[in-house]
């Protein structure tokens, strides 16, 4: 398995999504840290599984939740750019590469 790390961005992106999706409705919260948990352990299983895109980043779209993983692997470490919601402000994580 290989390391992660969250960028602080990624990390907050994380935890408002949380805050979120619990206001929407008790326990929906938690279903999606669960759900992002469980992907970000197939990331680190599986780091070269993704296509490389033009800007070195890979993308894991996260399952019952519109959200994708955007990260990069180098020397063995998994770095998570952005917890980007696939309907909002497309790419506006790219200068954190």
């Amino acid at each position: 398995m290989t390391n992660v790390t969250f960028l602080h961005e990624a990390e907050v992106e994380l935890w408002n999504a949380v805050a979120y999706y619990e206001d929407k409705a008790a326990g929906l919260g938690l279903d999606f840290e669960a759900e992002i948990e469980r992907s970000i352990q197939i990331v680190s299983e599986y780091p070269k599984c993704w296509p490389v895109r033009k800007d070195n980043t890979r993308r894991y779209f996260v399952r019952r939740f519109p959200y994708l993983i955007v990260y990069t692997y180098h020397n063995k470490y998994v770095w998570i750019i952005a917890l980007a919601h696939c309907r909002r402000y497309p790419e506006y994580w790219v200068d954190r590469v």
